[in-house]
């Protein structure tokens, strides 16, 4: 991922920006579903890195504009300073833009041996659709109108399933796409992933409250202090766990229906249940 931005013919504080971010660490937990995927259904890895590199722009994007002054105001990402405090407010916006636009343009580069021009198309537009106004950007705005509100279960589900779990979603879809799978397959893993970014939200959720600074890189209790509606202020801290068992079991009743080998995708189930980060 690291030299598709590094061989860019682009002003170096740029590029800069950019690669700080990417490279601060975190889950990656986008790439390994998308790989999840499509080694479950008999593909290696090496196809999808283009497409993996593409969403983990786009999240990094995301985060970058996520901590400016106008959004969430973090000062600290993974336990790094955020972009805007090292590279300034208008070059960590430039860089967001920058990953972003240029997510696109990787997949539209697509080696044609690889994909079908269908295919290309098909990855391209699931991928508008998951980071827009319909799926991550309005996600996001719905999340800020909804500061200092007492939110309905519904409503919140709306968020995270846009803020979050659009992206997730499409992580798991493109793994499909790109493998081939059947209509009937995308579609049960499309209900698969939509319960696994619910859950992945609320496990956020919890961690913000049972976490610890040094294993999530920022301050336990930033939500709160956010005046942010969760699943644990809704809920209640147990009833955010019952909520959470409840996404991961129908996760898994729709991923069984999938003619997949789905034991790396079932790992990565138990890892959003158990991660501490």
């Amino acid at each position: 991922m690291y030299e598709y931005v590094e061989a860019l013919v682009a002003p170096q504080n740029l590029k800069n920006a950019m690669l700080y971010s990417l490279q601060a660490g975190g889950k990656r937990l986008r790439p390994m579903l998308l790989f999840a995927t499509m080694e479950g259904f008999g593909l290696t890895f090496e196809h999808g890195i283009p497409v993996a590199s593409a969403v983990e722009m786009i999240h990094t994007y995301s985060l970058i504009h996520d901590d400016l002054p106008a959004m969430d105001n973090d000062d600290f990402r993974r336990g790094k300073p955020t972009n805007h405090k090292v590279y300034g407010e208008a070059t960590a916006i430039l860089a967001g833009d920058a990953l972003l636009t240029f997510a696109f343009q990787m997949i539209s580069d697509l080696n044609e041996g690889d994909v079908t021009l269908s295919q290309k198309l098909l990855l391209i537009r699931e991928l508008a659709r998951a980071a827009g106004p319909e799926g991550m950007v309005g996600g996001q705005v719905a999340d800020m109108e909804g500061e200092k509100k007492s939110l309905s279960l519904s409503e919140l589900e709306y968020i995270h399933h846009h803020k979050t779990g659009d992206l997730l979603s499409y992580s798991i879809i493109a793994g499909a796409i790109v493998a081939e799978a059947t209509d009937k397959d995308i579609e049960n893993l499309r209900e698969f992933s939509k319960h696994l970014g619910l859950a992945f939200q609320i496990k956020d959720d919890i961690l913000d409250i049972e976490g610890s600074e040094e294993a999530i890189g920022k301050p336990v209790g930033s939500d709160i202090n956010n005046e942010k509606s969760t699943y644990p202020k809704l809920l209640g801290l147990e009833g955010a766990k019952k909520k959470l068992a409840d996404h991961i079991l129908k996760a898994k009743e729709y991923l069984y229906k999938v003619s997949i080998n789905s034991e790396k995708l079932e790992l990565l189930v138990d890892y959003i249940v158990y991660r501490d980060r």
